[in-house]
């Protein structure tokens, strides 16, 4: 198991008081572990700046399915990038509003060339792509 380090940092008083708010309402039990978790999300969002990187995420979409052809033309592009699709979920909000949910992985460019593909479809509402990490390299 690795050794843990310590270490002491230099932060404005007023700063320090926001940031201990900040993991008290997120539940963390000290600020290291709200540290670690900032030094990950880091770590994740350069792993991301890879266009070769292997990733995972999530492409949240938001359509309404009366929109002509839309439902099939998400579906044609998620066949099209079978190789990049792991899972989908499909919810039906209301009487017209859909929310789909497609779970992602592969090269970081080519995952975020297919959430813009899916997201640009004419008549998505809403689309956001979620970014994280296989786990590998991290600690």
């Amino acid at each position: 198991m690795p050794e843990t380090v310590r270490f002491g940092i230099s932060i404005d008083e007023r700063l320090l008081q926001r940031f201990d708010s900040l993991i008290a309402d997120k539940g963390y039990s000290n600020r290291s572990e709200a540290i670690r978790d900032l030094i990950r999300n880091a770590l994740v969002e350069q792993q991301w700046a890879d266009a070769d990187e292997e990733t995972v995420g999530t492409v949240t979409l938001v359509y309404d399915h009366h929109t002509r052809d839309l439902a099939d033309k998400l579906t044609e592009q998620q066949h099209s990038h079978h190789d990049a699709i792991i899972s989908a979920l499909h919810v039906h909000l209301d009487a017209h509003h859909c929310l789909e949910v497609v779970v992602v992985k592969g090269k970081s460019g080519e995952v975020r060339r297919l959430a813009d593909e899916l997201i640009g479809t004419k008549g998505v509402k809403h689309g956001k792509l979620v970014t994280t990490t296989t786990g590998k390299g991290l600690v």
